[in-house]
């Protein structure tokens, strides 16, 4: 990703209402929403990297099977915001306030995704107690130029009997809200704007309970890897989660073939060496971690480790933008897990 020196944004917002929401599929096994249309997001000239709408989804949602959300990324004539930028789009939890990441991908360089027929598939039917009736969204993107990026967004509801009939998810934390405003790596932080440490309560009716992890790294710190591999972008590394003190669950952030992207026309631009974990033009992969069900009904503890290295500052910094969530699921009506300090 380009570096940044120096910037002081101030966030406003584009709202997009929308109480019709368009419903474009055919089969009565489905149904598809159209949300964001065409919407522009960027820096300057008046405008945001954000926007918002509210919008209408189906509320049976004991009925419906899978939730998957298509973003097309639309850039024709090379028109948009040129450089790899982190994005994502957030459901904002009606109880709490609280906006909840549904998915995460990078923007290709030059291009849009015009290549992939429905743009990117993310699914999010974990998310799906959240995305019922009115729900509002939100869409970003850490680009710093006023040409920015126009994004349509659907979701496509498959009706039929779920895996579960009721499902609930809680974030542990989210330090997310751009790659930069993720956790410092390789140098002391303040842990109590980092807190990777939390106690955890999956309720006793689960059937089935599981850590949902996004992460992705940015920075070019020093010292190097071999080959001149900066962290926390190009460096691979193993994180841990470490349930009541011991190593339980490995990520990987290693290559995933970014040279085998479908989006092969990002020219110029240097989309093809592998990054760790993620790459431009490509969603941010979901990495899921199953809860032993012998914890259901009491209080562990949850630590997210991150491999040991120390950062020079030679070359500026290095972070990790993560969010965690932890989803139960159950025939019967189920709350969210609880998530205490």
């Amino acid at each position: 990703m380009k570096k940044l020196i120096t910037v002081l944004l101030l966030s406003t917002f584009t709202f997009i209402s929308c109480k019709d929401d368009e419903k474009t599929s055919q089969d009565p096994s489905k149904t598809t929403i159209k949300t964001f249309d065409n919407v522009k997001v960027a820096f300057g000239d008046g405008l945001s990297q954000s926007a918002e709408g509210t919008f209408s989804f189906p509320t049976n949602s004991e009925n419906i099977k899978t939730i998957k959300m298509f973003i097309k990324d639309i850039c024709p004539n090379k028109e948009c915001d040129e450089w790899d930028r982190y994005a994502n789009l957030y459901a904002k939890d009606k109880t709490t306030g609280e906006w909840y990441e549904l998915g995460r991908f990078i923007n290709p360089y030059w291009v849009g995704n015009e290549k992939l027929e429905r743009g990117y598939e993310i699914d999010v039917t974990d998310f799906k107690s959240i995305l019922s009736g009115s729900t509002e969204l939100k869409i970003y993107t850490e680009t710093w130029l006023a040409k920015g990026r126009k994004y349509t967004v659907e979701f496509d509801f498959e009706f039929g009997t779920p895996d579960y009939k009721y499902s609930a998810v809680v974030p542990v934390f989210q330090y997310n809200k751009s790659s930069i405003d993720g956790v410092p790596y390789g140098t002391a932080f303040d842990t109590n704007v980092f807190d990777l440490t939390k106690q955890i309560n999956i309720p006793s009716g689960a059937e089935i309970a599981y850590l949902r992890t996004i992460i992705s790294g940015w920075g070019h710190a020093t010292p190097n890897d071999a080959g001149g591999r900066g962290c926390a972008e190009w460096c691979y590394r193993t994180h841990h989660i470490n349930i009541n003190g011991t190593q339980t669950f490995a990520h990987d952030l290693k290559a995933i073939g970014c040279a085998q992207n479908p989006v092969n026309n990002q020219a110029p631009g240097n989309w093809k060496p592998d990054r760790a974990g993620w790459c431009p033009g490509m969603v941010v992969p979901a990495r899921f971690d199953n809860i032993q069900k012998s914890m259901f009904g009491s209080t562990f503890n949850f630590e997210y480790k991150f491999e040991d290295w120390t950062n020079n500052n030679g070359n500026g910094n290095a972070f990790y933008a993560i969010s965690t969530f932890v989803v139960v699921k159950s025939n019967s009506p189920i709350n969210k897990a609880t998530i205490s300090n």
